[in-house]
């Protein structure tokens, strides 16, 4: 029996009935230009017959735009006959970051993808983690969390998964990353894993896959239908939709350890010396940072530390001392 108080957020819609909803997930904000006020994140369900649970989400972090355009799609044009079992399709999982067009919301500047397992009595980023954490995710059997870059970095477009204790869990992942059928796969590597959306679904049990599907705090027509693909894939590969999986080749990449990362120590401008995609030996010179403050200076050189893929980028070309300048990931074959 939990200790916790009951969280405030309430459902418009009854995630036990059959047929389609799109309703909201209520969050009561009391604020100076609403007293009465209250945080409204749609969401949709579509449920019928027995079958498994899917629970798709965008907008985790606000600045993100694949996840939010391919559910919302999805949202208006999946129907109950489609499937079989049940799916819970969030577009702006942080809605208030999401309409400030933000990583963090703007309320409490907090990073929902770093505040698992939340707080029934938090702010209110706090509170939509802990909803999520408690009411949410026990309903799943898969969960999908879209994202991409940000406006402060790019990707190559790719479905991940992550190395887990329980080898099981961790053999059904990388099934289902498999399935979205990305143009790559990676197995990532968090540098702060322990109180992620990612990382919660993963305690539960939850067969978890999210992505990263390019950046730059817009997206593609090619990063979109990346997306819808993927997501269709999945929802075939849970049994939740009939239909064939839809393949085309998928590189598989690795993130062992953290020499993937080259950091900046510096503040400045940046000259990327390799582009996405490229291939790159330790040693080599990948970006450039130039003192911005004076002219004459001589650049700093970030050199990698392994061989292997630029799988990530900073962006766009002004970096702070601290920020991730490149991922360099193993191609495993």
């Amino acid at each position: 029996m939990s200790d916790l108080p009951d969280n405030p957020i309430s459902a418009t819609v009854d995630f036990a009935r059959e047929g389609v909803q799109h309703g909201f997930l209520k969050l009561p904000y009391s604020r100076d230009d609403s007293a009465w006020g209250a945080v409204m994140i749609p969401v949709t369900v579509i449920q019928r017959g027995q079958g498994p649970t899917a629970l798709l989400t965008g907008g985790n972090h606000g600045d993100e735009y694949e996840g939010p355009v391919a559910l919302s799609k999805l949202a208006q044009g999946l129907t109950a006959a489609d499937v079989t079992g049940r799916v819970i399709i969030v577009p702006f999982m942080n809605t208030p970051a999401f309409h400030a067009g933000r990583r963090t919301s703007p309320i409490d500047k907090g990073n929902l993808n770093r505040s698992f397992p939340g707080k029934p009595d938090g702010t209110v980023t706090e509170k939509i983690a802990d909803y999520f954490n408690r009411t949410l995710l026990p309903l799943a059997d898969i969960v999908l969390d879209i994202h991409s870059g940000g406006r402060t970095l790019d990707f190559l477009p790719f479905a991940a998964c992550h190395v887990l204790p329980d080898k099981n869990q961790q053999e059904q992942c990388e099934a289902a990353m498999r399935a979205f059928n990305a143009p790559y796969s990676m197995r990532m590597l968090e540098l702060d894993a322990g109180s992620m959306y990612d990382t919660a679904a993963e305690r539960q049990g939850k067969v978890f896959v999210t992505t990263e599907l390019g950046g730059g705090g817009s997206s593609t027509a090619r990063s979109v239908a990346i997306a819808e693909r993927g997501v269709r894939n999945l929802l075939v590969h849970a049994g939740i939709l009939e239909g064939e999986i839809q393949t085309t080749e998928s590189i598989m990449l690795d993130m062992p350890d953290a020499n993937c990362f080259i950091d900046s120590e510096h503040d400045g401008l940046l000259e990327m010396c390799r582009d996405l995609g490229d291939n790159v030996r330790e040693g080599d010179v990948i970006a450039r940072v130039y003192d911005a403050t004076r002219s004459g200076v001589a650049p700093v050189e970030y050199r990698a530390a392994r061989s292997g893929l630029l799988a990530a980028r900073h962006f766009p070309g002004v970096v702070q001392c601290g920020d991730i300048i490149a991922v360099i990931a193993d191609v495993l074959t």
